[in-house]
């Protein structure tokens, strides 16, 4: 099953509720943010506790524990954990991954300076050992940070990609006639 916002929120609401916290003064959607935060950067909940700074950080963190442990007793999953989980299954699955690949020659992703860290994860594994992989993006365009877009996607490439033919924007490869 798939939550939407008003299942997500119920969950958030019923923790803060057990951990008597004034969901006036942390909000729940506030709190979402901050799980989805973590999860577009592949981060779990002991994670944000150890990087947390502040009671605030703490508090969400432990909702986000709750949080995740609500979703699996109701064999469900929110937005972010369908990515999640792809990477999941074809980290841990080979059989999948072989699957997957011969049909997937070819892996395009325009938008790319906006792909956050799970969405990177997830074409490193489609692409497989082939590397065919095309990406349209602009460094300076990036514009999604907020949602969880990791610039350093963009920046790294040829990094992760060696043997990637890089065309700069400016350069205009049509035929000429």
């Amino acid at each position: 099953m798939i939550y939407d916002e008003a299942d997500q929120q119920a969950i958030v609401k019923q923790a803060m509720r057990r951990m008597g916290l004034d969901t006036k003064q942390l909000t729940p959607r506030t709190v979402l943010s901050r799980i989805s935060w973590a999860k577009n950067h592949m981060l779990d909940p002991q994670e944000i506790y150890l990087q947390s700074t502040d009671p605030v950080a703490e508090r969400i963190a432990h909702i986000y524990e709750i949080y995740r442990k609500e979703l699996r007793k109701a064999n469900a999953l929110d937005f972010d954990d369908l990515l999640l989980e792809a990477v999941r299954l074809l980290r841990s699955s080979s059989e999948v991954r072989e699957t997957l690949q011969p049909p997937l020659r070819y892996v395009l992703i325009d938008e790319y300076q906006d792909t956050n860290r799970p969405q990177y994860e997830l074409m490193k594994l489609l692409a497989g050992t082939e590397h065919n992989v095309c990406v349209v993006g602009d460094e300076d365009q990036s514009i999604y940070s907020w949602r969880g877009a990791d610039i350093r996607n963009i920046l790294e490439f040829e990094k992760d990609f060696p043997e990637a033919k890089t065309i700069p924007p400016e350069q205009n490869i049509a035929p000429r006639r």
